[in-house]
C-alpha cells in the first residue's frame, strides 16, 4: 500500500513591480494593540515613498480585527505567513515597535528574495530597538540584509537609500568609524588585560541564565562552542526556582531591604491601587526576588546572573528590574546566607545582564575584574539604544533600559526612584531603579557574533547633562518610567553607530575621566584580544 506523501508547496511568483511588506511584533497583546497606530503610520509613510518610487506595496498578511492589530505575534504565525510569501520577492521587515525576531527569522533565514529592514526614527516605541535586534539576529544567523531608518521617509537620505535597495538589492552604509585592533603598547593596562583574560580562561567563570532566549532575542544567545574557550561556562537554572527562592524569603527580609534603600534616600513613588500604581506589596515581592538571586547565585557559585523575566514571570511575580539594579551596585542592601550566618557577595556587585543577554554577560563578567582592579566603580548595566536628536549643535542619544541602572551612574540612591512599570509590559507592576545618569566619561561596548566567530565593538562616550525641561522632553517622547542616559559618541554619527551595531543592547561603564576610561578601554581590549574575540575600535578611541 503506498505511503501518503505531503504534497510540496507551489510557492507563488512575486509580482513585477511589487514589494512585499511583513510586520514582527510582540507576543504581549497590549503592547501590540497599544503600539498599532505607529506602526500604522510607519506602514502609510513607507508605502508612499516606495509609491513615490513607482512600486506596488502588498502587505503579505492581514490585520486581524479581532486582535486589534496587524502583527505577526508569534513563530508559528510568522511560519505560516512566509509559506504564501514568494521566496524571491523584494521583502521589507517594518518596524515601529519592539519585536521578537523569532517570530520571522524562519522564514527569513530561507527567503531568497532581498531583504531590507526599516524603522522609524520615533523614540515613542522602540522601533528601532527592534530593528537593531533583529538586524543583530540576521547577523548571527548570516543573511544577507540591509537597513533603513527614517522619521517619515520624506527625506532625501532615506529616499535614495530605498532607491539604491531597490535597483540593487543591497545597501550600505558609511561604517568607516570602525577599525581592527591595532598593536597595544606593553604598559601596564596591556599587562593587567593579558593577565586577568590568563586567569579567566585557567580558573573559569560561572555565568547563572534563568531561561534562555528572551524575547525572541537570538543574537543575545551564545553557544557553549563559543563560549566555553573564554573560560565562561553556564549554569542553566529554571526561573520557577527562583520563585521557589522567593516564597521562602521572610517579611521581615523583604523590610529590611526597603528600610535599607529609604535610609539610603531613594524615593518611590507608590500608591494603593495595584493595577494602576507602585504598591508596597510589588516591591517586598522585588526585593524578596532580589535575595533569592544572591542566594541561588551563592548556591552555585556564579560569577553573574541573567533573569529573563520576559515572558515566563510576567504574569506570576511584578519585574525583576530593581532587584537587578541592586545587583548591579557595590553599595547595596546586606543579604545573608539561608542560616545568616554569612553576608553574601560582600562589599561587591554580582554582574547581572539584563534579559539574558549573554554578549552582555561576558561583556559585564570582564567589566566587573578591570574596573575593580583598577580601583574603580564596577557597576556595568546594559542600555537600550532607543532613540536621539540634535541638541544644542551635536547629537545627543537616549540610552534607556526598563530600569535596572545601578544607583552610582545616577550619582547615588538619593538620586534615584522607582515607579511602577507600564502595564503594557508589565502587567503586574513593579518598581524601576531609575534616575537621570550622571554627567562623565564612559567605555561601551559590544559582544556579538558575526560570521560565526565572537566579536567586540568598544568605543567611548561622554555623558552629558541636558536641561531639565530638555530631559523630561526626552522622557515624555519614550518611556517616561524608565533610568534615561544623555550620551554623545566619541567620532561616531548616527547614522554609523545604527549600520554598524549589532543588537539592541550596548553595555556602559563609568570612569573618573578621560585619560583613565582611555587606560580602562586599553585594558578591555586587551583581555578580549587575548581570549581570541576579533576586537574592533570604534570612533575616536585614543590607545
Amino acid at each position: 500500500m503506498p505511503y501518503a506523501l505531503p504534497q510540496p508547496l507551489t510557492p507563488s511568483a512575486a509580482e513585477p513591480g511589487t514589494v512585499y511588506t511583513v510586520a514582527s511584533g510582540d507576543l504581549r497583546p497590549a503592547a501590540n494593540v497599544t503600539g498599532w497606530p505607529s506602526q500604522q503610520k510607519l506602514e502609510a509613510d513607507l508605502a508612499a515613498a516606495l509609491t513615490d518610487l513607482g512600486r506596488t506595496v502588498r502587505r503579505a498578511h492581514d490585520v486581524d480585527e479581532t486582535k486589534g492589530h496587524g502583527f505577526i505575534d508569534s513563530q508559528r504565525a510568522g511560519i505560516e505567513v512566509f509559506k504564501q510569501l514568494p521566496p524571491d520577492a523584494p521583502l521589507i521587515v517594518v518596524e515601529g515597535v519592539w519585536q521578537y525576531s523569532h517570530h520571522v527569522l524562519a522564514g527569513l533565514r530561507s527567503h531568497q528574495g532581498p531583504i531590507l529592514v526599516v524603522a522609524n526614527w520615533s523614540g515613542e516605541f522602540p522601533g528601532l530597538v527592534g530593528l537593531l535586534n533583529l538586524t543583530g539576529s540576521l547577523t548571527k544567523a548570516g543573511v544577507p540584509y540591509a537597513a533603513l531608518w527614517s522619521e517619515d521617509f520624506t527625506d532625501e537620505w532615506a529616499r535614495d537609500g530605498l532607491r539604491t535597495w531597490l535597483e540593487t538589492g543591497t545597501l550600505t552604509h558609511d561604517t568607516s568609524h570602525v577599525r581592527d585592533l591595532p598593536a597595544l603598547p606593553a604598559d601596564a593596562e596591556t599587562e593587567l588585560g593579558i593577565a586577568l583574560a590568563r586567569q579567566l580562561r585557567t580558573e573559569k567563570a560561572v555565568i547563572g541564565v534563568f531561561d534562555e532566549g528572551c524575547m525572541g532575542m537570538y543574537n543575545a544567545i551564545i553557544d557553549d562552542e563559543l563560549l566555553n574557550p573564554l573560560g565562561i561556562y553556564k549554569e542553566r537554572l529554571s526561573q520557577s526556582a527562583l520563585v521557589v527562592e522567593m516564597n521562602k524569603v521572610t517579611d521581615g527580609e523583604a523590610q529590611a531591604v526597603r528600610d535599607w534603600l529609604d535610609a539610603a534616600g531613594m524615593t518611590f513613588h507608590t500608591g494603593t491601587d495595584d493595577a494602576t500604581e507602585l504598591t508596597d506589596a510589588q516591591l517586598l515581592s522585588q526585593f524578596r526576588m532580589y535575595i533569592a538571586a544572591l542566594r541561588i547565585a551563592d548556591d552555585f557559585g556564579l560569577d553573574a546572573v541573567g533573569i529573563q523575566y520576559q515572558q515566563g514571570l510576567k504574569d506570576t511575580v511584578p519585574a525583576s528590574d530593581l532587584a537587578e539594579g541592586l545587583l548591579n551596585n557595590v553599595e547595596r542592601p546586606a543579604v545573608l546566607s539561608r542560616d545568616g550566618s554569612r553576608e553574601l557577595y560582600p562589599g561587591t556587585a554580582l554582574p547581572h545582564f539584563n534579559e539574558v543577554d549573554e554578549g552582555v554577560a561576558v561583556d559585564s563578567l570582564v567589566t566587573n575584574r578591570i574596573w575593580t582592579a583598577m580601583g574603580l566603580d564596577p557597576a556595568t548595566t546594559l542600555h537600550d539604544i532607543r532613540w536621539g536628536q540634535d541638541h544644542d549643535g551635536r547629537f545627543v542619544w537616549v540610552f534607556e533600559i526598563s530600569g535596572s541602572v545601578p544607583a552610582s551612574h545616577h550619582g547615588g540612591y538619593d538620586k534615584s526612584w522607582s515607579m511602577r512599570q507600564p502595564r503594557m509590559f508589565f502587567p503586574l507592576g513593579g518598581g524601576t531603579l531609575s534616575g537621570v545618569s550622571k554627567p562623565g566619561e564612559i567605555v561601551w561596548s559590544r559582544v556579538f557574533i558575526m560570521d560565526g566567530a565572537l566579536h567586540v565593538d568598544l568605543g567611548r562616550a561622554s555623558v552629558v547633562e541636558l536641561p531639565e525641561e530638555e530631559t523630561r522632553r526626552r522622557l515624555d517622547a519614550t518611556t517616561p518610567e524608565w533610568p534615561i542616559m544623555h550620551a554623545v559618541l566619541h567620532g561616531v554619527t548616527r547614522d554609523q553607530f545604527m549600520a554598524r551595531h549589532r543588537a539592541n543592547h550596548l553595555n556602559v561603564a563609568y570612569a573618573p575621566d578621560a585619560a583613565t576610561a582611555d587606560k580602562a578601554l586599553r585594558a578591555k581590549a586587551a583581555l578580549f584580544e587575548e581570549l581570541g574575540l576579533r576586537v574592533h575600535l570604534c570612533g575616536d578611541v585614543s590607545l
